[in-house]
């Protein structure tokens, strides 16, 4: 990985770890992260590992599972190292990069009514913290309008 790479990757990393609140953002982070690593298809792709075998089929089949495998572990060892600790004990039984991201999205993808009225309560009662700059409150207020269009809330002309 160039050191530009490696840059971009440690500003990601920045980010705040997956809370159980933060999912949506999150999400794409580590898909930004993965892609720049050269290891994003490990969501997508699962191969087993093969029985014994002599043939240059087998070989080639070999060396594709070994390049997955290590693909993998760098995947998962990203999604664990991005999550509070105690989301990380509770999805590191998983074994493939694709198990977990699929278990993480059953968890905190979509929109519930639960999730939507806490963000709706969140916007509702944000007010201006007063050691935050106008810059700090509007970034706030960006992100909690994104977060609402994000689960296709429409916002009325009064909010």
């Amino acid at each position: 990985m160039t050191s530009a790479s490696k840059n971009i990757v440690a500003e990601l990393n920045k980010g705040e770890k997956l809370n159980g609140d933060n999912y949506d953002i999150w999400h794409r982070k580590i898909q930004y992260i993965l892609e720049e690593q050269e290891i994003l298809k490990a969501l997508n792709n699962t191969l087993t590992e093969l029985e014994q075998g002599n043939t240059a089929q087998h070989r080639r089949d070999l060396e594709a599972y070994q390049a997955w495998k290590k693909k993998n572990s760098n995947a998962r060892i990203t999604l664990l190292s991005n999550m509070q600790d105690h989301f990380m004990c509770e999805y590191e039984k998983y074994e493939t990069t694709q198990e977990m991201w699929l278990a993480l999205k059953d968890k905190f993808g979509g929109t519930s009514t639960t999730k939507l009225r806490r963000i709706m309560i969140k916007f509702d009662s944000y007010r201006k913290c007063p050691n935050h700059t106008m810059r700090q409150h509007l970034k706030e207020m960006s992100n909690m309008v994104r977060e609402l269009q994000s689960v296709e809330h429409v916002l009325t002309d009064e909010q």
